[in-house]
């Protein structure tokens, strides 16, 4: 029987890499850099997912958190396929964060970290 070569899925999310950084690990023998990156998917219509990847190389980080966004894809419900039905707070750590309905033509209206 004959291998079929299948394609992969063409994904109809969008990605967005949110930041990189470098991460250092110091051992006996020096310091040991990789690299950190949080890449988000979704679809502007009520799906969305974050992953995080980490990596020798920064292409490799960004491949391994896209797998990982796009293996942790969620639901939002939206009203009019535009905005959330009611506010939402959420704190993971020392991290909040905190979203809000907007009226049409808002778009995204985000602050930086506020200090505690």
């Amino acid at each position: 029987m004959p291998k079929k070569n299948f394609e992969p899925k063409k994904s109809l999310l969008e990605e967005k890499v949110i930041s990189i950084g470098r991460v250092t690990k110091v051992t006996k023998g020096g310091r040991h850099f990789r690299f950190s990156a949080t890449v988000v998917v979704g679809n502007r219509k009520g799906l969305v997912g974050i992953g995080n990847g980490k990596a020798n190389e920064v292409p490799e980080a960004i491949k391994k958190a896209l797998q990982a966004a796009n293996k942790n894809v969620t639901k939002v419900s939206l009203i009019n396929n535009r905005t959330i039905p009611h506010e939402a707070i959420s704190k993971v750590g020392r991290s909040v964060v905190m979203i809000k309905p907007a009226k049409e033509g808002t778009g995204v209206i985000a602050g930086g970290a506020d200090s505690r």
